[in-house]
């Protein structure tokens, strides 16, 4: 029994990293394959950590603060969709404006009410979170597949000039693809929360970033994607459990353990993994 603990706690650790990462992707899948390039699932994800967080604290009401984040998500995607769409800003730029703006806004918040983030939340059961991931990843993959608007979306994102000569309004469906990117960025900021207990100032340490890596890896496809999400939880979980072992009689520092998932990630966004993908041909373009 004693060897078969540390698989199911890699397994476990591997669940319970992924499922978020899941979410974001599949939240920066939407945004993407609609053209609009979107590094802000970070910011969107920690702004919604804050608000489930502290929003259930101050109510006690985990279904009230689940709302709060899912709507604080869903603004600042609207933000981003006002930014690239009506006033025409480099969607990196804007990326990183919310990442900043929520980094800001969140620590304020944590310093302002750190008396009520000190108590544990009643929050929903993480499992049930883990539910809506899975089942996520395959209604996108048939919502791609056989619906009319994934279609039109994959037609936008694909070549935005041609989709307008076809009656389409590239910025009216991308108005619809970042909504469900606030909607599934504000899951994944409520269950890294509700994992947790509270809040805690920059709690999502990069998961936005790992997650549009993981995207990138899975080509802008739901199921590939999802596989890299598992990949990087995987990591996370190996990481944990490695910490403080030797290898081939050295002691390897736990710092590099904790570095690991975000050197693939590095690898990933830097285009040296995932050469294979191809990133929707419209990305970018107004």
């Amino acid at each position: 029994m004693a060897n078969t603990s540390p698989v199911i706690s890699v397994l476990t650790s591997t669940l319970t990293f992924s499922a978020p990462l899941v979410l974001a992707a599949l939240g920066g899948l939407c945004s993407e394959r609609s053209g609009v390039i979107n590094i802000g699932l970070e910011g969107k994800m920690l702004g919604a950590a804050c608000a489930t967080g502290f929003v259930t604290q101050a109510t006690g009401n985990a279904f009230l603060g689940m709302i709060s984040g899912l709507m604080t998500a869903i603004l600042l995607s609207f933000l981003h969709w006002l930014l690239t769409q009506t006033y025409r800003m480099d969607h990196i730029i804007s990326g990183m404006g919310i990442n900043l703006l929520a980094g800001g806004a969140t620590a304020l918040v944590a310093k302002t009410f750190s008396s009520l983030g000190s108590e544990k939340m009643n929050a929903f059961p993480v499992a049930a979170y883990w539910v809506m991931a899975w089942t996520a990843v395959f209604g996108v993959y048939w919502y791609l597949k056989n619906s009319r608007g994934g279609l039109r979306l994959n037609a936008v994102g694909q070549d935005p000039d041609k989709a307008r000569q076809m009656g389409l309004k590239p910025v009216k469906v991308r108005f619809m693809a970042l909504l469900w990117t606030g909607v599934f960025t504000g899951i994944a900021g409520a269950l890294v929360v509700s994992n947790a207990g509270s809040f805690t100032d920059n709690m999502t340490a990069g998961r936005g970033y790992i997650a549009l890596a993981a995207l990138i890896l899975g080509g802008w496809r739901p199921i590939p994607a999802f596989f890299a999400c598992l990949f990087f939880g995987f990591l996370d979980g190996v990481q944990l459990q490695l910490q403080g072992q030797s290898l081939f009689g050295q002691t390897i520092p736990v710092e590099f353990w904790q570095a690991l998932p975000y050197l693939v990630t590095i690898l990933a966004l830097a285009g040296l993994l995932g050469k294979g993908s191809k990133a929707p041909s419209g990305l970018g373009r107004a």
